[in-house]
């Protein structure tokens, strides 16, 4: 079980500090800078694509919006996820990625377990979910271990959720 604490506006797991992106990280991501807190195969395709996305969607850089992924060993950031704020009619989406040096070790399902009980502590949140290829899986994987569960599937996607205790 992992065990989670939220320190300001970090959420810190066993193993990991979930730390939301800033503006200046993100301008960075985008012109290619390289910082040396970062993992040597961050940032990853789906990164600069958050990145990218954050001016059109201002509230993905809120408290329940996006973050890095930092191992708390390294202090190296290996990945982001996120949640796709605001909520629409009590469901939220959350997307997630490590860097494939770190991949296997289970971050992935750890941070998506910790910013997804997060983001079912807001009042207006009562579904958090995730859509993935079946033919990934490994990201089905994630989802299942880090506590969601299969709510649809249509031979190529499924929808898996995780849903706040009444």
């Amino acid at each position: 079980m992992t065990s989670l604490f939220h320190t300001h506006a970090d959420l810190i797991t066993d193993r990991l500090v979930l730390r939301p992106w800033t503006t200046a990280e993100a301008a960075g991501v985008l012109a290619g800078d390289r910082s040396a807190r970062w993992a040597d195969d961050f940032p990853t395709e789906g990164d600069l694509v958050v990145a990218g996305l954050f001016g059109e969607f201002p509230g993905w850089l809120g408290e329940f919006g996006h973050r890095v992924i930092v191992e708390r060993d390294s202090g190296l950031t290996v990945g982001s996820l996120g949640l796709f704020w605001p909520p629409a009619e009590g469901a939220l989406e959350i997307g997630y990625g490590v860097v494939a040096s770190r991949r296997g070790r289970g971050y992935a399902s750890e941070a998506a377990r910790a910013l997804a009980e997060f983001g079912l502590a807001a009042p207006e949140v009562r579904t958090v979910f995730a859509n993935v290829e079946l033919s990934n899986p490994a990201s089905v994987r994630v989802l299942e271990k880090a506590g969601f569960r299969r709510a649809a599937d249509d031979g190529e996607l499924a929808r898996f959720e995780m849903t706040r205790e009444k």
